[in-house]
């Protein structure tokens, strides 16, 4: 059924960034952490923060209306369903995947530019630097990933392996999930060097530090370890063009072992590209953040499967954003 639109519901999806600048600019001062268990007034939390008094409380009755602050008098608290999810001592803390997101929205906000030129966005850092901005893109996809990580590995079930090579590993999210899955097997997680040392201290706050070798590279640029039969990239395809990832899957066939496999977890879209919607939409996130990344359909990850020498290609789970599963084998 198409859509009706009307004036009113289109300007309302697009003061959709009100809330969400609110949300992140507060994640990116750590106001929710700050506040913790003491409500403050404004100008008192402005100092905690080396913020403009004014500003602080201007963005504090925000977050109160957003019912994201309790405001008694003129004094702010954190809710405690909110302090679950937004202080930084909270074990189930999102504040990474919120400030990512903010990273993301200063690239969105350049669209136009983006598609006039052709060029992805400029990168501009948050407050917390670069540094602060790296850290918070790798935790974020634990924020996402870990949610998903045991229905996804029921879908590929039966798993059976004995080395597995997790590229772009990340925090090690995706390493931990599996090897805890196959209790007998050992990894191989290969990823950035300044990304390592964040794996290493997941890894061993797990308790599986001695099943896991970590490796500095560059998939983009570097071999990959051999000696796997099953190979994981997950959330890394979309961050490609359909040639730089025909040259990743010629290195991830060359690292296999014969008979090994190889599981991709990514956005797979139907032949319009136009749904999922999730989809469409990250394809945009793409254009604004990448030089020729994207979403594609299972044809397009199938031929350039079968490029790089894979065969029985196959998709195991169609999902509606980035839970889609494909699998493909190495003769």
């Amino acid at each position: 059924m198409t859509r009706t639109w009307t004036a009113d519901g289109l300007l309302e999806s697009v003061r959709g960034f009100q809330a969400a600048c609110v949300i992140t600019a507060a994640a990116d001062l750590d106001l929710f952490t700050v506040l913790g268990d003491t409500p403050m007034n404004a100008e008192r939390l402005a100092g905690k923060i080396n913020a403009d008094p004014r500003a602080t409380g201007v963005l504090l009755d925000a977050l109160a209306a957003l019912e994201l602050l309790m405001k008694k008098g003129d004094t702010y608290e954190v809710p405690a369903d909110v302090a679950g999810l937004l202080t930084e001592d909270s074990p189930t803390n999102v504040l990474a995947g919120v400030r990512h997101l903010g990273n993301c929205l200063r690239r969105w906000d350049q669209l136009a530019r983006v598609v006039n030129t052709g060029r992805p966005a400029q990168r501009e850092p948050s407050i917390r630097g670069e540094a602060a901005d790296c850290g918070s893109f790798i935790d974020a996809m634990s924020n996402f990933a870990g949610p998903m990580a045991p229905q996804i590995i029921e879908r590929l079930s039966p798993l059976r392996f004995q080395r597995m090579l997790d590229i772009g590993g990340a925090s090690g999210t995706w390493t931990v999930a599996f090897l805890r899955a196959v209790p007998d097997s050992t990894a191989v997680l290969f990823d950035l060097p300044e990304v390592i040392p964040m794996a290493r201290t997941r890894l061993a706050r797990a308790g599986l530090a001695d099943r896991v070798s970590l490796v500095a590279g560059n998939f983009d640029a570097d071999e990959l370890p051999g000696g796997a039969d099953f190979a994981w990239l997950s959330a890394i395809a979309h961050q490609n063009s359909r040639e730089q990832n025909r040259i990743l899957y010629r290195r991830i066939y060359a690292a296999l072992v014969k008979g090994g496999t190889l599981a991709i977890r990514d956005v797979v879209m139907d032949a319009s590209k136009t749904q999922p919607v999730a989809g469409a939409l990250f394809a945009v996130n793409m254009l604004v953040g990448t030089e020729g990344g994207g979403t594609f359909t299972l044809d397009e990850f199938t031929q350039d499967l079968h490029v790089a020498g894979f065969t029985d290609v196959e998709l195991v789970h169609q999902g509606q954003a980035m839970d889609s599963l494909i699998r493909a084998r190495k003769p």
